[in-house]
């Protein structure tokens, strides 16, 4: 909603201004990288500091054009449409210009935001209408939208649900009639890689990434929830970490966290009251691709262009509930109100280990001292008879 209040304003007041600024995060912390050509001869090349975007002078200053009769918002130059070809019929607005299609574009977040959307689901639905905008959809038009959803071949059918139900809400918002495609989507596995592939990664970034990987490692956050945790939400004397916000509905939790991460958090500079900044969660996922892919090319080891933030909360599903046999425990650790959400990883530990998982190591003792280095150590208490305790840990 701001990004669409904040670009109305700049077309508004054009200038040298309104020039030398991010057109992906609307950022003024832009630095000159280097010059390029174009139809129209040099042009120069500029780097947001922000979120690393990389543009042109050309393209900033035509998003700033005050020409704007005729053109349709979020519509790529190579297939933008006038508004006059739409049947007035039905859209219900003949001549609508690119003025048009903000304000509906800024009602429409305005709604979201008075309807208490969470600040991610809005940014998703915004982006899910930019991407039919680049595509060629006329957004005031659902036919023109429902052809651009079913022509394009690189989304999968998870990501034209999520562009559909998106645009769902705007055809309904203005009075359009919307029937949504129908689509099979289905269910995956997910990559659940070794200790060892992750542990690489985690070595093979910067200070600030590294430490992310490693927080998502031991508590499996969310991204989006790991970057928005505070400084005040760490606790380093008992080391603990707890999530008040989390996404998707989830539960709040808490975590103890181990002695390594406590001291990589402690490293980090707190130039923020959050602890990984307050730039864009796409700024950290640029940074950790492009270490990915040298580390994948290092090691010779193409399963690391699999792995994603995300990947870190499947391996760590799957290695809890292989170590406890306890999905409800599971179930709280991920935060997750249904345990149908849970049974994905039940069914992926019992395949992965399926030759370990009867086997236990079992320890028999009576010294409270050795019960309690064991118990350190992984062992579970099974049960106490004649002053023997009894302990045992999976293989």
């Amino acid at each position: 909603m701001k990004k669409l209040l904040k670009l109305t304003q700049k077309e508004q007041k054009g200038g040298e201004e309104a020039r030398r600024e991010c057109p992906n995060c609307y950022s003024k912390k832009v630095v000159k990288n280097g010059s390029g050509y174009n139809t129209g001869g040099q042009v120069q090349r500029f780097l947001c500091k922000f979120c690393g975007h990389r543009f042109s002078e050309a393209s900033s200053l035509s998003r700033n054009s005050n020409n704007k009769t005729g053109r349709q918002v979020c519509v790529s130059s190579q297939r933008a449409k006038n508004l006059t070809e739409i049947n007035p019929q039905k859209i219900g607005l003949a001549g609508a210009t690119e003025a048009v299609v903000l304000n509906k574009i800024a009602q429409y977040a305005a709604y979201m935001e008075r309807q208490r959307y969470s600040k991610a689901t809005i940014t998703l639905n915004l982006s899910c209408l930019k991407a039919l905008g680049d595509k060629g959809a006329l957004l005031l038009n659902p036919d023109s939208v429902k052809e651009a959803i079913a022509k394009e071949t690189s989304w999968g059918e998870s990501r034209k649900r999520n562009i559909s139900n998106a645009y769902g809400l705007f055809a309904k918002l203005n009075g359009a009639q919307w029937e949504k495609p129908r689509f099979h989507v289905e269910r995956k596995f997910p990559l659940i890689p070794l200790e060892e592939e992750l542990d690489s990664l985690i070595a093979g970034c910067g200070k600030k990434t590294a430490t992310f990987l490693q927080l998502l490692k031991e508590t499996a956050m969310r991204s989006g929830e790991a970057k928005r945790l505070l400084w005040t939400d760490i606790d380093f004397e008992r080391r603990t970490i707890r999530l008040n916000q989390p996404e998707k509905g989830s539960n709040p939790r808490i975590w103890r966290i181990s002695p390594r991460l406590t001291a990589m958090l402690n490293a980090l500079p707190r130039k923020s009251e959050f602890i990984f900044g307050q730039g864009p969660i796409t700024a950290m996922k640029t940074t950790f691709m492009r270490a990915r892919r040298r580390l994948a090319n290092k090691l010779q080891n193409p399963r690391l262009l699999k792995i994603s933030f995300h990947t870190f909360r499947h391996w760590k599903a799957t290695m809890l509930y292989h170590e406890t046999r306890d999905e409800r425990y599971v179930q709280k650790f991920l935060g997750h109100k249904s345990i149908v959400n849970t049974e994905i990883y039940i069914n992926i530990a019992d395949t992965i280990f399926e030759s370990k998982s009867d086997e236990f190591t079992v320890k028999v003792t009576e010294k409270l001292e050795e019960v309690k280095s064991l118990l350190e150590t992984g062992f579970e208490y099974v049960c106490q008879k004649d002053n023997l305790i009894f302990l045992r840990k999976r293989k």
